[in-house]
Formats: C-alpha cells, structure tokens, sequence
C-alpha cells in the first residue's frame, strides 16, 4: 500500500506540470511537495516523473497512475459532498465563492443579514475572480459572471449586470469626447469582456492606466485619471461620477448561481442559495428582466 496523500501532492504535480505551481495549489512549500512525489515513488518501486528545469514530465508509467489517481481523487470527492448534504441546516458551514465586485460591493453589506437571520449557519464568503471546481469541494455555492461548465454542476441564471462608461465630473467637463483617456485592465486581463467593449468604443484613444480589479478602476475614475467601464450599480451609486454618451452596443454580464448537484438539496446549501438569489433581485439594477 502508499500513503493517499503522497500521491494527492503526485496528483497536483501531473495536474500542474511544475512542483511550485502544485505546492500553490496545495498550500504547501515546494520541498513538500519533491518529498512527497519520491516517497510515492519509493513506495510503488517506480519512477513516475523526469525532473526538467523549470517543470517535471510523468513517464509511461506516471501517466497511467495519474489516470488511476484522477478517479481516486474524483470518488473521495464524492464521499466528502454525500457527507456533506446529510449535514443538517442549523449547524453547518458553507462556502460561497464570488467575483470580488460583488463580494466587496454587494454581499458584504449583507452579511449581517443573513447571520441574523440563519445564526447556525456559518457563512465563509472568497472573493475570486476565477471559477473554481465544485466538484473538487473549492467551494459549496459559487456565484459566477461566466457560465460554469462542469457537467456535475446545476446553474441558474439570477441576475444581469449592465455597464456604462463613468468619469469624474471634472474630467467630463474639462474634456472633449475626442481627448478621453481610459481606465483598462491590465495584461492578464486581456480577455475579460469588459475590456474588450472597452478598448473598442475606446478606438484609438489614449489608455490612461491600467488596473487589475473594478474597485480600483472606480477610484482611478473619481480621482479624474480618466474614463472607466463600471458596473452600472456601483457607477450610478457614486455621486462623483458622470455616467457617458458613447457609440459602443450596450453591454452586460449575466450573473449565474451554480450548486453541486450533490448539494443542492442540502438545507444549508439551499439557504445560502436563496439568499444570494435575493441579495441580486433586491439591488436595483441586477435583477432580470420580467
């Protein structure tokens, strides 16, 4: 026999391709994560991966131990969520990962809410911009602008976030329409869909600065750096802003609300899930059209 967890750190090393990509996943130091991978192979008597410079490569017999090891992991999994959907609603814990806009500028003003309305249930909320697996148990609920794609996943659609295009009134009052700068996204979000409406009503005019995250592009705009792509309720809730006129098509991001399948009739779960889904009806400007 081996030690499960010498080859949950092998497991996160195939997944990732590098010993210090697997040891951020796993939360550990990078030398955790070498020790462990040699300790399984000592226990199984084989070499499972060629250490390269800069990443690691499974052998012949690393790749098919990784495929055993997938469905290992995947069954453990599902041991942890039957667990966890017997859990009874009024004492338990519930994980909900979020887009950190609607974490900071949404859910947190309502946490109080729900604690005194639910006190047995603790409610641990992660701001995330990126989807992380439920199947995995990452999280219990996630509340995401994409819609996820695990096919274990059960998603519905709760909401529509429209933006708009703000600045400074200052800055719109001291600036033609032509001589606009804009607030944008940096390098690693090349791809996020507000960037891309962005830069494209923003044609070949200046991009004033670059900021990872919507908090710090509606402060830049206050401040007068330049023009933002904001949320529409979390611009028109700034009274230093000026919603702008442009030619860009309107633009949204949807808002969807996914559950485990083997969660969602977890009494707890479900009570985290409607909250949510009314935190979103009742913010002006999220709810879904009738």
């Amino acid at each position: 026999m081996f030690d499960w967890e010498n080859l949950r750190h092998f497991l996160a090393v195939a997944r990732d391709g590098t010993l210090s990509g697997a040891a951020r996943a796993l939360h550990v130091d990078h030398a955790t994560v070498s020790r462990r991978v040699a300790a399984l192979e000592v226990e199984l008597q084989v070499a499972l991966v060629e250490r390269l410079p800069r990443s690691v490569r499974l052998t012949a017999m690393g790749v098919q131990i990784y495929e055993h090891a997938k469905a290992m992991d995947a069954s453990a999994f599902a041991v942890a969520r039957v667990s966890r959907a017997s859990q009874d609603a009024v004492n338990a814990r519930v994980t909900l990962s979020a887009p950190p806009v609607l974490v900071a500028h949404l859910l947190a003003e309502r946490v109080a809410d729900f604690r005194a309305a639910q006190p047995g249930i603790q409610l641990s909320v992660s701001a995330q911009a990126q989807q992380v697996s439920l199947a995995r148990r990452e999280a219990d609920v996630a509340l995401r602008l994409v819609r996820p794609k695990e096919a274990s996943s059960v998603v519905r659609r709760i909401g529509r976030m429209p933006f708009a295009l703000y600045a400074s009134h200052e800055y719109v009052a001291t600036r033609r329409p032509e001589d606009w700068a804009f607030i944008a996204y940096d390098t690693q979000f090349a791809d996020m869909p507000q960037q891309q409406w962005l830069l494209q009503i923003a044609g070949s005019r200046t991009v004033a600065c670059e900021l990872s995250d919507i908090s710090s592009h509606r402060a830049a705009a206050l401040a007068g750096a330049g023009v933002a792509a904001l949320p529409r309720f979390l611009g028109d809730a700034a009274p230093g802003l000026t919603p702008l006129e442009h030619d860009g098509a309107p633009f949204w991001r949807d808002i969807w609300l996914v559950v485990h399948r083997d969660l969602r009739r977890s009494p707890s779960v479900r009570t985290v899930m409607d909250f949510v889904a009314k935190v979103v009806a009742d913010r002006p400007g999220l709810a879904l059209e009738a």
